[in-house]
């Protein structure tokens, strides 16, 4: 049996473990909430602990809080923000939908360390939250951890993977290869091409992300419960959200409408979105790289990825592209992410949106599974894969749909026969163009250059 103790909150009596920070509230959402043993992520706790941070310090400055209870709060947050004591952040994601049973876990926790440290009660509502609410905290929260992730975390690795390619792209700009359109032969293309394509799609979307990245320097943080701003100085929000700013490196500032903040998440949902839009990106550019590696001997074989590890537990020798596979699979996670997100942002009931905790989940998980996924992406395959260039050459050897180049010449009818003649007899299109056109053998070789063509 386990040591407890008893708290109190407005309902009664509860016993909490001996050893917990946290107090009443949290003990509740323990036992309502015992639904998946998914919590919060760390970055959102951390983004918990700045803003109780930057509330205490403004609500020293505006001489609502006094000096030394702000200042034990302060230095508990500190704690939490060196990644001390994760453990008592334990609610389950699926809570109620305002996320006030996080924003009290995180209340209570402080006030236990401020407590502590000062040596006489600190408050968890009266103190800790002092003009906040659960309501304007959760929004809060959720762009701010999102704006931390995405620009130190997203971003970078998106950026890095962009020059990945471009440097592996530089080193192919002499390798020739068969286009494919519809998955058949096409005309032919250089690797650099290819690659440079992957490149510019991940920078439109850059671009994209960044843009939405904006929406979320907003802050909800002083419209309290409804966007009214009750219980709150009237420069509580600007005061706020500059500390946030100072403490982050970024320009945070409050929302030019509370009501809009608390009731929506468009913010939010507008850069899931163009995460989404990443992860078709990247799940494009991972089944190029699975169906390019594909054979050695039955498949394309235009490369070959780096051995990471055995493919097989029964058959010998057998490798995989494990890694584009796993890279596909956070894309398919972050489009699921995303279904959610969507749902939830509907749900903004009159003056509150009541999945705060599901958005704040995913976004979040979002972020940080696609970073780690491009940086293993570019260094486990965009930077290792060899070319085989012998099967590429084979290819563009035989390749009907080169005719193409001879259209203005010889026209479009002309070209078709000429290309099914080849095809069907396994013969170049040189040899047979040479016999059913007037044209030289040497003008043909000019004329059906792979190498020309990709020009």
């Amino acid at each position: 049996m386990r040591e407890t103790r008893i708290e109190k909150d407005s309902l009664g009596e509860i016993e909490v473990p001996s050893n917990a920070l946290y107090a009443a509230q949290t003990q509740r959402a323990l036992q309502n909430f015992a639904i998946s043993g998914l919590t919060m992520p760390q970055a959102f706790i951390r983004a918990l602990a700045l803003i109780k941070k930057a509330a205490a310090q403004t609500n020293l400055d505006l001489a609502l809080l006094e000096p030394d209870i702000a200042m034990a709060i302060v230095s508990a947050c500190d704690e939490i923000l060196e990644y001390e004591y994760a453990d008592q952040f334990p609610v389950d994601v699926f809570q109620t939908g305002s996320g006030t049973s996080s924003n009290m876990n995180i209340n209570e926790v402080l006030a236990t360390l401020a407590s502590r440290s000062l040596g006489s009660n600190v408050s968890a509502n009266d103190h800790v939250n002092m003009g906040q609410s659960s309501n304007d905290v959760i929004p809060s929260a959720i762009h701010i951890s999102a704006v931390l992730e995405l620009e130190t975390r997203l971003l970078p690795s998106l950026r890095y993977l962009q020059e990945t390619l471009r440097a592996k792209a530089s080193t192919l700009s002499e390798t020739v290869k068969t286009g494919r359109t519809h998955l058949m032969d096409a005309m032919p293309i250089t690797m650099q091409q290819e690659l440079e394509g992957w490149a510019s799609q991940l920078e439109q979307i850059e671009e994209s992300i960044s843009f939405s990245g904006k929406k979320m320097l907003s802050l909800a943080q002083g419209g309290t419960a409804v966007g009214t701003g009750v219980n709150t100085h009237k420069d509580f929000a600007a005061l706020f959200a500059s500390k946030i700013a100072s403490a982050t490196g970024f320009q945070f500032e409050p929302s030019r409408n509370f009501f809009a903040s608390l009731s929506s998440q468009d913010a939010a949902v507008s850069l899931s979105g163009q995460m989404k839009t990443l992860a078709v990106a990247l799940m494009k550019i991972s089944n190029d790289l699975r169906w390019m590696n594909s054979g050695p001997l039955a498949g394309l074989g235009e490369i070959s990825l780096e051995a990471l590890q055995p493919g097989s537990s029964i058959m010998p020798g057998k490798v995989n592209p494990v890694i584009p596979e796993a890279v596909a699979m956070v894309a398919a996670q972050v489009i699921g992410n995303d279904a959610t997100i969507t749902v939830a942002g509907q749900s903004g009931n009159f003056q509150l949106n009541v999945m705060l905790p599901v958005i704040a989940y995913n976004l979040l998980q979002s972020l940080d599974i696609l970073a780690n996924a491009m940086s293993s992406l570019a260094d486990e395959s965009i930077k290792t894969f060899t070319v085989n260039n012998e099967t590429l050459e084979k290819s563009l050897a035989t390749n009907p749909i080169l005719v193409t180049a001879l259209n203005p010449i010889i026209g479009y009818s002309a070209a078709a026969k000429i290309a099914q003649q080849a095809y069907a007899e396994g013969r170049t299109i040189v040899d047979v163009a040479s016999e059913q056109t007037e044209l030289s053998r040497e003008e043909l070789l000019i004329l059906l250059n792979p190498s020309r063509l990709t020009q």
